[in-house]
């Protein structure tokens, strides 16, 4: 990635699971304005995928009424995704450790382990209706 490149945008759509193939869409442009190497496009597509899936189904019910909202940026060699739904959040405390033995067979929780290892780092706000992920991209 070019650490002079930068993208700084927003995109927003109502609560439908087939506003999802945008996703991808929007990966496979930065990635390729970026320059930025495929091992990073599997980690952004699927973390990014399920923060917007999670906002749709579990953020804002699916309700097409409701919004998510998607911020994307890039700067220095950082790569930033800010999704935001109109639900009421939710209590990360309270969202189960899918890697402990009584909650395999559970899948609440899994998303949000999988974006926090995905991701370089995933921070929640407005109790969990926003989630932030950002990526670090090595430059050689």
């Amino acid at each position: 990635m070019n650490v002079l490149d930068r993208i700084n945008d927003n995109i927003e759509f109502e609560s439908q699971l087939n506003n999802i193939n945008q996703i991808e869409r929007l990966i496979d442009e930065v990635c390729e304005k970026l320059s930025i190497d495929e091992d990073y496009y599997g980690n952004m597509l699927i973390a990014l995928t399920e923060a917007v899936n999670n906002a749709i189904v579990h953020g804002n019910k699916q309700d097409p009424n409701k919004h998510v909202k998607l911020h994307y940026e890039t700067k220095n060699n950082e790569v930033l995704f800010i999704v935001q739904d109109q639900g009421i959040g939710f209590d990360l405390e309270k969202v189960p450790d899918p890697t402990k033995p009584e909650n395999i067979h559970n899948l609440s929780g899994r998303v949000v382990f999988l974006m926090k290892k995905l991701a370089d780092e995933v921070t929640y706000e407005n109790n969990g209706s926003k989630v932030r992920l950002k990526f670090t991209i090595s430059t050689n």
